[in-house]
């Protein structure tokens, strides 16, 4: 019979959870917003495909685990 297994965990402490909620969507709205300026803004002309790729990546990467530790500090474990 194989040993029993150690109890997987999370990396990050329970007690952490909505101060990273709140820090993470807040960083990723002030990105949002960036883009959102930066695209009413500029011309069609002078607008960098590349700048918009990594501001929306950026934006979206933290506010998707903004959003993950906001379900996981109200209890919906994903």
């Amino acid at each position: 019979m194989a040993p029993p297994g150690k109890p997987i965990t999370s990396p990050v402490p329970d007690a952490w959870y909505p101060t990273l909620a709140v820090v993470l969507l807040a960083i990723g709205l002030v990105v949002t917003a960036s883009f959102f300026i930066y695209e009413a803004t500029s011309s069609k002309r002078n607008r960098s495909i590349a700048k918009e790729l990594v501001t929306g990546a950026v934006a979206s990467v933290f506010l998707g685990f903004g959003s993950l530790f906001l379900l996981l500090s109200a209890g919906v474990y994903v």
